[in-house]
């Protein structure tokens, strides 16, 4: 070895040996969390997690912060703030877990603990700035990540797809925008977060370029996918590895019978390779189920643990089948009976089991309830087209991206058209500027699916474009949005009366 080598080798050393001694010295004194974030390495992360004892340690220290931030929260009833912390403490330990399972195997790549926790870390950090100029400019925070999907092609014709996928090359987010959309977000919001969706995202081709290119250009976003995991093979998930920013959420329907009925026959075999080859390469994932009414009985314990306990999962996201996209009907909503088996399931399954399952609608009371049209620390959809819609599942667009950047506009423009404002307006009537003894239902969050007859006098008073037909025929089928309209009475009637006992009962007492 030469001696530059050497010298080389030794000054990492001994870098790594000074960051060691920071760090522990941090959280010794009990250091503000910027301190410890100054002080974290990525090998120091390994080196903790890998060993149980430390692992213990330093996971009770992060639960004991979580639980000071989470229950210093007077803006919120006692029960909203008990779900809050026991969802953290979910969070939690769903990556204890991760490493536990390691015996010698490799469960998370390098990559993932020696670049990307850390710089999310200061990222993060650094994000409190801009976000205070934010707050300082528009008067709340910046909403705290995009979900973007930036092809609608793809490789199966799921029933009932939101995005009515397809093979359609041409429905494609050009890569410049996609590039500078992620600028933008980073620049003017702080944000380091950012979901893709589809169509499925591996398809993705603009300029030469795919979605690979996107993950290696952007090293300080982390990027949920979710994907249907299809396409997942051994050069695609040593990629990810290599990458560390990206954590894929396979799609499943429950288990192979209603997975394939959906997707296609031999379609969960392919997904139990994908959860497989994933593994071996060190890329942490999570499944995405939709829940019909025909599946809703599936969620459950038995469920939960073949996905976490089974296959290895680190995360369950569960969304509600909403009725557009292809071939929209009614006939395949959860009924309110099934929600409501469904949101005691999800919770009983975190707080009980600690596992981190989330419902789009049912877990509303770790998120304030909706996330949607840029509320604060919640999101915009963009579409393949470039279309800004409020949520993925509310299919209509008063801006275009494209547009806005040809005009020399940004983000930031777009959160400030009136059919944003008004859902963001909704949201605080609805719940957030209430006292904590009369806030909206949390139960019922949503406004494009549980309160209708208000989303639709949104959409008639702002006349934000429809992005597909379905999307258009609603808008003038009477007996849609009279089904709608029914099913929402049907909802509150049973989960208000329960909202009542169980949160805002015990806060007024």
């Amino acid at each position: 070895m030469s001696n530059t080598v050497q010298a080389a080798e030794l000054k990492r050393a001994s870098d790594l040996w000074s960051r060691t001694i920071r760090f522990f010295t941090a959280l010794a004194r009990k250091a503000s969390l910027a301190n410890i974030i100054d002080a974290t390495d990525g090998r120091i992360i390994g080196f903790l997690l890998h060993h149980r004892l430390l692992r213990a340690g330093i996971l009770r220290l992060l639960g004991r912060m979580l639980d000071r931030f989470l229950e210093n929260d007077p803006s919120n009833p006692r029960a909203v703030r008990a779900q809050r912390v026991t969802m953290g403490r979910a969070l939690l330990s769903s990556i204890a877990r991760l490493f536990s399972a390691a015996q010698g195997k490799q469960i998370i790549s390098e990559a993932l603990l020696q670049r990307v926790i850390p710089g999310l870390m200061k990222t993060s950090r650094a994000g409190g700035e801009i976000g205070k100029k934010f707050r300082q400019q528009f008067g709340e925070n910046p909403p705290g990540f995009l979900t973007i999907s930036p092809t609608r092609n793809c490789n199966l014709a799921c029933v009932g797809c939101y995005a009515n996928a397809v093979v359609a090359p041409q429905d494609t987010l050009d890569f410049d925008v996609f590039e500078r959309i992620l600028a933008e977000k980073k620049e003017l919001w702080g944000s380091w977060f950012t979901v893709i969706s589809g169509g499925e995202p591996l398809m993705y081709r603009s300029h030469g370029r795919s979605i690979f290119d996107i993950f290696e250009r952007h090293p300080d976003n982390f990027f949920l996918m979710f994907t249907n995991g299809t396409l997942i093979n051994e050069e695609n998930a040593r990629r990810l590895a290599a990458l560390g920013n990206v954590t894929p959420a396979i799609s499943v329907e429950g288990y192979e019978e209603q997975t394939d009925a959906r997707r296609g026959k031999g379609t969960y075999a392919r997904v139990l390779k994908a959860f497989q080859t994933l593994q071996s390469y060190g890329v942490p994932y999570g499944v995405s189920l939709t829940a019909f009414r025909d599946n809703a009985h599936l969620i459950g314990d038995e469920l939960f643990g073949r996905y976490f306990d089974e296959l290895g999962a680190l995360y369950l996201w569960i969304f509600q089948y909403m009725p557009i996209g292809r071939q929209q009907t009614l006939d395949l909503v959860v009924t309110p009976e099934q929600r409501l088996r469904m949101y005691r399931e999800s919770w009983r399954a975190v707080t009980q089991e600690r596992r981190f399952v989330v419902d789009f609608w049912n877990s509303a009371e770790a998120s304030d309830g909706c996330v949607s049209a840029g509320k604060p620390s919640g999101y915009l959809y963009i579409d393949w087209n470039g279309n800004l819609t409020p949520c993925v599942f509310n299919p209509y667009s008063p801006v275009n991206i494209a547009e806005l950047y040809k005009e020399g506009k940004t983000l930031n423009d777009a959160l400030q058209h009136p059919f944003f404002k008004a859902i963001r307006a909704w949201q605080k009537e609805y719940a957030l500027d209430r006292t904590p003894d009369k806030k909206g239902n949390y139960l019922t969050p949503c406004p494009m699916r549980d309160h209708y007859a208000d989303m639709l006098k949104m959409l008639k008073e702002h006349t934000p474009r429809p992005i597909d037909v379905s999307s258009e025929e609603a808008l003038h089928d009477e007996k849609y949005q009279c089904g709608m309209r029914e099913y929402d009475t049907k909802l509150s009637g049973l989960l208000d009366p329960i909202w009542e006992k169980e949160t805002l009962a015990p806060e007024r007492r």
